[in-house]
């Protein structure tokens, strides 16, 4: 097992009781990491989705990571979650965006909200990496504000009609379905959550290509225009889009933080072992202060990234247990809200500190640290931009009447 990943596995075991089915979770993401490595590294040279990742990720059962047994997953606890991401995240953001999205956004998501046909219908299928799923909620003009999509949604016929762009989607051009939200035409306050198939008629879908970074995570724009959905596909109760969308971020939010750490591990790995291996001015460059100066920052860098996403996880097992304590889900809120604001910026800065520690080389996507450096920027802004995570955390100090947005 990776050294850094397996220090960070034994400290979560020493502060949180993991039992062997878990570890064994754990040690197959390690193993599907070594599996998808290679094609990951291939795949992002060539600037495009790698299409070898569901079926790795399928055959080690990662992809039911969060799901119910009686589904087809895996039935972990948060804390597993997050050392699995945490391990993928070593590669970079691109598998662990494609395994966010399909496990945590859509499928944890549809388990949570849909009722036991869609649950029947949607769930071993992604488990299985059968179907690929999209989260359809930004816009563009409507990004860390999702009441401001103007994306509709109209009864007619038995069922509802779609219109409306969504953009920057991950997994948008190879999905299968879409989890899809729109404000209802008629009546502009309530937003519903729909089950789209994403090659019903009247949806058109780019690939969206111009990236600094994150090139193995496919991502797109889709166009709806009068995209027919049955009534059933509903997800959650008619006007509940919002609540079903932000219990979605959540998860999603905890897993960006959860790959950070990975990026962190990624970014020391690579740092310790270019020390000890080039030599500058007669001697290795590890044995130059100011280069121990970088690698003891990654290092502090991965301490204190770790501990607020662990405890996010384990609070947030506690709030899987009871949904309806408001006063857990806005502590695990606030959590979560830490881990993924601290861990991103720690992660962009440990993997900009690998850079500098590879020199001329580390300036490219061959180095082990040029896709680090690339993906780790988007940490900071998807799934909840820096910005938001500290208005977030400064109302919770201040108090609701202080709340800068609603």
């Amino acid at each position: 097992m990776e050294e850094t990943f397996k220090e960070s596995l034994e400290d979560a075991k020493k502060a949180y009781k993991l039992d062997d089915e878990e570890l064994k979770v754990i040690e197959d993401a390690d193993s599907a990491a070594e599996e998808i490595a290679l094609p990951e590294y291939e795949h992002y040279l060539k600037h495009e989705f790698n299409s070898e990742a569901p079926g790795i990720l399928a055959k080690y059962r990662l992809l039911g990571v969060p799901i119910g047994k009686e589904y087809g997953g895996l039935g972990m606890k948060p804390l597993v979650s997050t050392l699995v991401k945490e391990r993928l995240g070593q590669l970079g953001l691109g598998i662990s965006s494609f395994i966010n999205v399909q496990s945590f956004l859509t499928a944890q998501t549809i388990e949570r909200w849909g009722t036991s046909e869609q649950r029947k219908e949607h769930l071993p299928m992604a488990v299985k990496g059968k179907r690929i799923y999209a989260f359809g909620l930004t816009e563009p003009e409507a990004g860390s504000d999702p009441g401001a999509m103007k994306s509709t949604y109209e009864e007619k016929d038995g069922g509802y009609i779609l219109n409306g762009t969504k953009y920057l989607i991950s997994n948008g051009t190879i999905s299968d379905y879409l989890l899809v939200f729109a404000r209802n035409k008629n009546a502009t306050q309530e937003i519903g959550a729909f089950i789209v198939d994403a090659r019903s008629d009247g949806i058109a879908r780019m690939q969206l290509r111009e990236k600094i970074g994150l090139f193995t995570s496919d991502t797109g724009m889709i166009e709806m225009k009068d995209v027919p959905v049955a009534k059933d596909n509903i997800l959650g109760e008619k006007g509940m889009g919002l609540h079903v969308a932000y219990s979605a971020l959540l998860n999603a939010r905890l897993g960006v933080a959860s790959s950070c750490i990975g990026v962190i591990e990624g970014s020391l790995k690579a740092s310790v072992s270019r020390a000890r291996e080039r030599i500058q001015h007669g001697k290795e460059i590890g044995k130059h202060q100011l280069i121990q100066q970088h690698i003891a920052a990654i290092r502090q860098n991965l301490e204190m990234a770790r501990w607020p996403v662990y405890f996010a996880a384990f609070r947030k097992e506690e709030y899987e247990h009871d949904y309806g304590n408001r006063q857990v889900m806005e502590e695990v809120e606030l959590r979560v809200s830490l881990a993924k604001r601290i861990a991103s910026r720690l992660a962009f800065e440990s993997a900009d500190r690998a850079v500098q520690v590879h020199g001329g080389f580390g300036y490219s996507l061959l180095s082990p640290v040029g896709q680090l450096f690339c993906d780790s920027r988007v940490a900071r802004i998807y799934e909840g931009t820096d910005e938001i995570q500290d208005l977030k955390i400064a109302s919770s100090i201040l108090g609701k009447e202080f709340e800068a947005y609603r």
